[in-house]
């Protein structure tokens, strides 16, 4: 299992999500998920079973498959909430 975060460029907001992804599974205590980070460019449906995006890039995720939107990427109840959700459905948790 792959989750991804993606942001404009891949740098900066990217990569917090990546880490805040990685931290909200390790306090679920999920194992197996790999987490990476791309820019909307690179971002590819075969790179990821689930992609995170905030807002502003929901419409040019879409060709992604699996998306969820993060309303804010700062929000670490809301990215919990949202990946502890994903976690359930694929069978994680």
């Amino acid at each position: 299992m792959k989750f991804a975060a993606v942001c404009g460029s891949g740098l900066g907001s990217s990569f917090m999500v990546e880490m805040n992804i990685q931290s909200v599974l390790k306090d679920l205590g999920v194992e197996g998920v790999e987490v990476a980070h791309y820019d909307m460019g690179s971002a590819a449906p075969e790179l990821a079973d689930t992609f995170f995006v905030g807002g502003d890039l929901a419409d040019s995720a879409q060709h992604l498959g699996n998306v969820i939107v993060l309303n804010s990427i700062i929000d670490m109840d809301e990215l919990k909430e949202k990946v502890q959700a994903e976690c359930v459905k694929q069978g994680l948790l």
